[in-house]
């Protein structure tokens, strides 16, 4: 069955740097886009970055761009999400997803708290 395990969430100061890994298994992961998501307190989840099958095209949310990066490294069916310059309004878990046969999978997610 398809898993999706996300780890590297913790406390980081703002403007600091977190790397979230996203370790999938049960599909072919090279076979399917992957994305990370994130549900801050009280709102709802939503997109934050999508990478396709070769990792060659990305697409990031607004507040995003040119802070985060998304990438993959289907060798060792691992998705990742590198976080710079982080804000508060970051804080959120966050979760990664995979699309697949008409079904949405996500992972329990890992939590991501931008304060000083």
């Amino acid at each position: 069955q398809v898993q999706l395990v996300e780890s590297g969430g913790g406390l980081v100061q703002p403007g600091g740097s977190l790397r979230l890994s996203c370790a999938a298994s049960g599909f072919t992961f090279s076979s399917y886009v992957m994305r990370w998501y994130r549900q801050a307190p009280g709102k709802e989840r939503k997109l934050v970055a999508a990478i396709n099958t070769v990792g060659g095209s990305t697409i990031f949310e607004d507040s995003v761009k040119g802070r985060f990066t998304i990438s993959r490294v289907n060798a060792k069916n691992t998705l990742y999400l590198q976080m710079n310059s982080l804000k508060p309004e970051d804080t959120a878990v966050y979760y990664c997803n995979v699309w697949k046969e008409g079904m949405y999978y996500w992972g329990k997610g890992t939590l991501v708290t931008v304060s000083s």
